[in-house]
């Protein structure tokens, strides 16, 4: 199936954090047009690179491209038009009804499926663990970090959660931050700030949430959540680099790959 150039082809991620945003961001600068549909109160937590946090500012810039939050359906055209990202807060993605969506990209990161199906659009790819290829999405990316990472699976499941986050630099469950309880979060550091091992970052209901290692803070999540005991609410980077802060990691520019791939297949075939 081909259609008349990809600048009219209309894609949905659903999900803004920062994998979706990688996706979004490649398939935008690519010439695609992209929707992302975004919860009420997004968790991202690599908030500089998320698009979702249009949710709260209005506006964000991802690598040089603008996203921006839309709450009527028909102003979407118009930010097109004007070269930007549309996110809308649609949790149950009812806007694929309402626009022709060509592909829809679940991002959600939940490691299982919420409610997406294979009729959803004419192309439906699954980010991750939870969903089938073949079965209830069309192409599964894989997102476990290693060889396969960002590799199409055009039959069977991504790599399941193991629930222990990727190694940077030898450091694996110690570069993350967690929520020492259920509460409100409050943060007393910010993205970009140098931490080492044993300092505060903030509170959880009066519990305190400390550093286990030197880094850089690359992601936090906002003030004023409330969020369940576990939670990643941070991430500390080892490599100590800044920049990484403010780009799109290597990791959601290899999904973005994969979903890239997908799209080809379908539509240059």
């Amino acid at each position: 199936m081909k259609i008349n150039g990809i600048r009219r082809m209309n894609v949905i991620i659903r999900g803004g954090g920062d994998i979706g945003s990688g996706v979004a961001w490649r398939l935008h600068v690519c010439g695609f047009r992209v929707l992302i549909t975004e919860i009420k109160r997004p968790l991202s937590v690599r908030r500089k690179v998320s698009f979702c946090e249009a949710v709260y500012d209005g506006k964000v810039t991802v690598q040089d491209v603008q996203g921006i939050h839309i709450n009527d359906i028909k102003l979407i055209e118009d930010v097109w038009a004007g070269n930007a990202v549309p996110v809308l807060v649609d949790p149950d993605c009812k806007i694929k009804n309402e626009i022709e969506c060509h592909v829809l990209v679940d991002c959600i990161m939940a490691k299982k499926n919420l409610g997406t199906t294979i009729h959803d659009a004419p192309l439906v790819i699954g980010v991750g663990p939870g969903f089938y290829a073949g079965g209830d999405v069309h192409f599964v990316v894989e997102t476990k970090r290693g060889h396969n990472l960002g590799r199409l699976l055009i039959k069977g499941s991504a790599s399941p959660d193991t629930g222990i986050p990727g190694s940077v630099m030898g450091v694996s469950e110690d570069r993350v931050l967690r929520a020492p309880c259920d509460g409100s979060w409050e943060a007393q550091k910010e993205i970009g700030d140098y931490v080492k091992a044993g300092e505060f970052i903030g509170l959880v209901s009066g519990k305190e949430v400390i550093a286990k290692i030197d880094g850089i803070l690359r992601g936090i999540i906002r003030s004023g959540i409330d969020v369940k005991k576990g939670l990643k609410i941070g991430d500390i980077d080892p490599r100590g680099i800044k920049e990484y802060c403010y780009t799109i990691s290597d990791k959601a520019l290899s999904i973005s790959g994969g979903v890239l791939e997908g799209i080809l297949r379908k539509y240059s075939a």
